[in-house]
């Protein structure tokens, strides 16, 4: 799945919205292969030219087959004739990979759309982490809400609150995690 509009204006915006301190360290990269079925792809979040999340389509899919799979040998139902069901399994097998911190190529652009498409104040309550990490990463969030936030972060993801910790970091606030 190729992104439109153009990953280029997209990455553009996106590395606008980085804070100061981070826009020369953080970086976002998409990767489509072309000879790969529809020109799948990953995209990744590095800091410090050293990835920290990768999001490959190909992994992802592969992935989400095997969930799929075992779901239907729990449930004993291999009928593939019922379209509503079928979705159903498909969705569980989806949610499981994202708590497994695995997304695709497409979970990202999803991701970038709502986020540039939504208030920060919505972004931030955002169940999608992903979204969650941008946020972080945004200028937008100013000290105060970092400082705000640091009770609740623990709840969060393990990758968002690491993306947390650079943000504090780069901008002197004090984190007790």
């Amino acid at each position: 799945m190729l992104y439109s509009p153009k990953w280029s204006k997209a990455k553009k915006r996106l590395k606008s919205f980085i804070c100061e301190p981070l826009r020369s360290r953080v970086d976002f990269q998409v990767i489509n292969y072309r000879k790969a079925h529809e020109q799948l792809g990953r995209a990744v979040i590095t800091v410090d030219k050293v990835e920290k999340l990768s999001m490959c389509t190909i992994t992802a899919e592969r992935e989400e087959y095997y969930k799929d799979r075992d779901i239907r040998i729990k449930l004993n139902d291999f009928n593939f004739d019922d379209v509503a069901k079928n979705r159903d399994i498909q969705d569980q097998a989806h949610k499981l990979l994202k708590k497994e911190e695995m997304y695709g190529q497409y979970d990202f652009f999803f991701a970038l759309e709502e986020y540039f498409n939504s208030s920060i104040e919505d972004s931030l309550k955002s169940p999608n982490t992903l979204i969650k990490i941008l946020c972080i990463l945004d200028r937008r969030i100013g000290k105060r809400t970092l400082r705000q936030m640091n009770g609740s972060i623990l709840d969060e993801h393990e990758l968002v609150q690491a993306f947390y910790k650079l943000r504090c970091e780069v901008e002197n606030v004090r984190v007790t995690m």
